[in-house]
């Protein structure tokens, strides 16, 4: 009994910071003067309203799923992998160079390389901030803040200079190394929602059956916990610290995989982290680091983003009030412990009455 009144606890959470998210949006609007009902009638419409939208929502949704399942690896680990955006973007960067050097490739073999060169950029990348806190201790929140800039600037550099000649975009990847499908884009009324979301699906499926079901997983769980303790019980914790960080970077790498080969089909220059990243690590922990939590987190996020582009058409409302609902979203999930607080008096008062 204790554990399922614990369980509701935990999922009353995020379900009261998203509502207090969205009141505060509410009230912003009503003082600049907006219509509340009609901003989020028009959010509502503009991301479910017909299958167009639904496509887009979704294919927003997509590498989210894969960037917030990343850091959640790591989350369980004990570690914050600040650089989950820095790690997507180089998988964005080198699923579309493999895409472009081997495009005579049948699409068979071509596809999975190009996706298994952007995995393995991620997960290199993470690997990095992995050993130096393994064997040298040092703050993988300060490692991975530093590693972003330098991904960044990296792709700049090797776009500009290296695939391409001094251009800003690289030329499109070729039908073979797309993610795209016919049926899909003309089941969604021509959205560019690609087979990726399956490819994001399946993962979070292994996600949760690596962390609940298998001994990797208990142990990179009991290291978050207790790295002291999991050393006494005979687990190796610089081992698991940079196993889950290899994990995590590579689901950070495929989200980023499916912007290249999915979502934009090439790769352009970029003037800040793309926002993948930082948004996957808030639709972690919207959706308590849960692979099926982060599923319906993604899917929220997804709408909010595509949804929002249609406040400002239909109803008048700035897609700032979204950045807005988004951040309070955050805000609240941050200062959870507020939310547990009162859910705890509310029980003791409940308890004492019944008494």
């Amino acid at each position: 009994m204790t554990n399922r009144k614990d369980t509701l606890n935990n999922l009353l959470v995020p379900l009261l910071s998203v509502v207090m998210g969205f009141i505060l949006g509410a009230i912003i609007m009503v003082i600049f003067g907006y219509n509340p009902i009609d901003g989020y009638s028009a959010m509502i419409n503009g991301a479910f309203g017909s299958s167009f939208y639904i496509g887009e929502t979704l294919r927003q949704a997509t590498p989210l799923i894969l960037t917030a399942l990343g850091f959640s690896v790591a989350y369980n680990a004990g570690f914050f992998n600040i650089g989950v955006a820095g790690q997507a973007l180089l998988g964005w960067l080198c699923s579309v160079w493999v895409a472009n050097i081997f495009s005579d490739l049948p699409g068979l073999i071509l596809l999975p390389l190009s996706i298994l060169g952007g995995v393995l950029a991620g997960a290199l990348w993470a690997g990095i901030a992995g050993f130096l806190r393994a064997y040298f201790n040092t703050s993988e929140v300060i490692v991975t803040i530093m590693l972003n800039y330098t991904a960044l600037y990296t792709t700049n550099y090797l776009i500009r200079n290296v695939l391409t000649d001094s251009a800003d975009a690289t030329p499109r990847i070729s039908e073979g190394a797309s993610l795209r499908a016919g049926w899909l884009t003309e089941l969604t009324s021509n959205s560019t929602l690609h087979t990726g979301i399956f490819i994001s699906l399946a993962m979070a499926i292994i996600v949760w059956f690596l962390m609940k079901k298998t001994t990797s997983g208990f142990e990179i769980r009991t290291v978050g916990l207790n790295p002291s303790a999991a050393e006494y019980a005979g687990m190796s914790s610089k081992r698991t610290i940079i196993i889950s960080m290899l994990i995590s970077g590579g689901l950070a790498g495929l989200g980023g995989v499916m912007e290249g080969l999915g979502n934009f089909q090439n790769i352009f220059t970029q003037g800040a982290m793309p926002t993948i990243g930082f948004d996957g690590m808030a639709v972690a922990l919207l959706g308590l680091s849960n692979p099926v939590g982060i599923i319906f987190s993604a899917i929220l996020f997804g709408a909010l983003k595509i949804g929002g582009n249609s406040m400002p058409m239909i109803s008048g409302v700035p897609t700032e009030v979204v950045d807005i609902v988004i951040a309070s979203i955050i805000f609240f999930v941050g200062a959870n412990y507020l939310i547990r607080y009162f859910i705890d008096k509310r029980a003791r008062v409940n308890k004492g009455g019944v008494k």
